[in-house]
């Protein structure tokens, strides 16, 4: 799926959309030229096939202009307000610009995006290509060089629908060119089309027939999303939800701590339940988006008018701008969850454990010692601390290739640099090797172009870093995920 939902490779997207026209026109316009001779029967195309195919193939550029142009949406997150109302025009356009400028701060249990330093709202994700949180991002296609996401999807969905139409009368075309071949078999060769001419032919259909397969299948899959309100990303959220569940089923663990190994106090997350163990566990949570078929493709399309939703000129629907409601803010659920907003649910490689930093107190306090010899053996602490760390970076430096996780597996100083670590976590690997779990396809996020780094699931309340409290950050993310990070910024250079 990677080719269709977003290479790694970073350069190949720039040729995907002039390869696209390429090909649409080899197949539209070659495939008329080797039509145009009276020696293939049945003969030239006659003019109402004619007509027929360019319309088809002015149908099918003008929709894929659309998707490919349509900007994907934009968030305009509110700003506090200043209060200020006694100020001249000037003083106060300075003030909203630095009001738009101000750091927002994330609250408890809110979906929160580190590259764009805002709220981020359901449905959404932060695209590494556009570089900003797309709403109801499906995937990113470099075909269309856009992503398909709520404001796109009926643009891209019409030109899925076109092209298979063209396909399809293309198709009929060569089977009857074929077919007349085939039927002529017997006659000498000199009363058939030239040998350059069949070669031709031979490539046409060929072509024709691959591309109509890849669509196809990429137009079933896409209407299928489009009648069940679940896009590539949250069929790959949901696998994963089912994954963790039966893992916990089979008596497996996360790297989520029993509240004795923590030392705090328990989160009151609505997603995770407490048994009398201590340990957390997950709670199923059942895909709440889907609303009815009918519901779901008129969300889809922005109106309620079937007659519009193939209609070649016909809109989308379009981000709300009111900041924190309206369409691409607030999503319909169908109540099969005990809450609103479950959705995602949590996951242990991403959900950020925010109630360590906040069980701290991080008020400006100097450390006092009874005698030299505490201060000594303090200092001794924070100085094995340090060293550990430096030693954790420069093993992971010193990785490299696709056999990183299996290498630092078998490392021997990491059993003596994180023994507690290494006792709660049970590592992920996917169908590639690569540390991170994959779902059936061995497919990652990345794949459909989510930038993996930017999800920050805040559990509970955000603690503002203080330069005199002493915290690595790197301390409250498992060993497991920096490697998963260090893979992505590899792969990723110019993200």
């Amino acid at each position: 799926m990677a080719p269709l939902t977003g290479p790694v490779t970073t350069g190949l997207q720039i040729f995907a959309i002039p390869g696209v026209v390429l090909l649409i026109a080899f197949l539209g316009y070659a495939s008329q030229w080797v039509f145009h001779t009276l020696d293939l029967q049945p003969g030239p195309l006659s003019k109402n096939q004619i007509i027929t195919f360019n319309l088809l193939l002015l149908n099918l550029w003008w929709n894929y202009y659309k998707a490919c142009t349509v900007p994907p949406g934009t968030y305009t997150h509110a700003r506090p307000p200043s209060g200020d109302d006694d100020v001249d025009d000037k003083t106060k356009g300075k003030k909203q610009e630095d009001e738009r400028q101000k750091p927002m701060t994330p609250a408890a249990g809110q979906r929160w995006c580190r590259k764009c330093d805002a709220p981020k709202p359901p449905r959404a994700h932060h695209c590494r290509h556009c570089r900003r949180c797309i709403p109801k991002m499906d995937h990113h296609c470099p075909w269309t060089g856009n992503c398909v996401s709520m404001q796109t999807f009926p643009y891209f969905y019409r030109f899925l629908v076109s092209t298979n139409l063209a396909l399809w009368y293309l198709s009929r075309l060569l089977y009857l060119r074929f077919r007349a071949l085939f039927d002529e078999r017997n006659l000498p060769a000199y009363l058939g089309p030239s040998p350059t001419r069949i070669a031709l032919l031979t490539v046409v259909a060929i072509a024709c027939a691959l591309v109509s397969l890849a669509l196809g299948i990429l137009l079933t899959t896409t209407t299928k999303a489009w009648l069940f309100n679940r896009t590539m990303i949250e069929d790959w959220e949901v696998e994963r939800h089912e994954s963790l569940v039966g893992r916990q089923a089979r008596g497996g663990s996360t790297w989520w701590a029993s509240e004795e190994e923590e030392g705090g106090e328990e989160s009151s997350s609505e997603e995770t339940t407490t048994p009398s163990n201590g340990q957390k566990t997950l709670r199923r949570v059942e895909f709440p988006y889907d609303i009815g078929i009918w519901n779901n493709m008129c969300q889809a399309m922005g109106t309620r008018n079937f007659l519009a939703w193939f209609w070649p000129f016909a809109g989308g629907p379009t981000v709300s701008r009111t900041a924190g409601s309206g369409v691409g803010w607030d999503w319909e659920e169908n109540g099969f969850n005990a809450q609103a907003g479950m959705w995602p649910p949590p996951d242990p490689d991403k959900q950020r454990r925010g109630h360590w930093r906040g069980n701290a107190d991080t008020a400006v306090k100097l450390p006092t010692y009874a005698t030299p010899e505490e201060e000594k053996a303090a200092f001794k602490a924070r100085q094995e601390r340090d060293q550990r760390l430096r030693r954790r970076r420069q093993l992971m430096e010193a990785q490299q290739g696709s056999g990183i996780f299996a290498e630092l597996e078998e490392d021997e100083e990491l059993e003596d640099l994180f023994p507690e670590q290494r006792k709660r976590e049970k590592y992920e690997k996917g169908l590639d090797g690569e540390p991170g779990w994959t779902n059936a396809d061995g497919e990652r996020l990345r794949d459909f172009g989510v930038d993996e780094d930017s999800d920050d699931v805040v559990e509970d309340d955000i603690v503002p870093h203080n330069a005199d409290f002493d915290h690595d950050e790197d301390e409250d993310v498992p060993l497991g995920e920096l490697l998963r990070r260090r893979r992505v910024a590899s792969r990723n250079p110019d993200t």
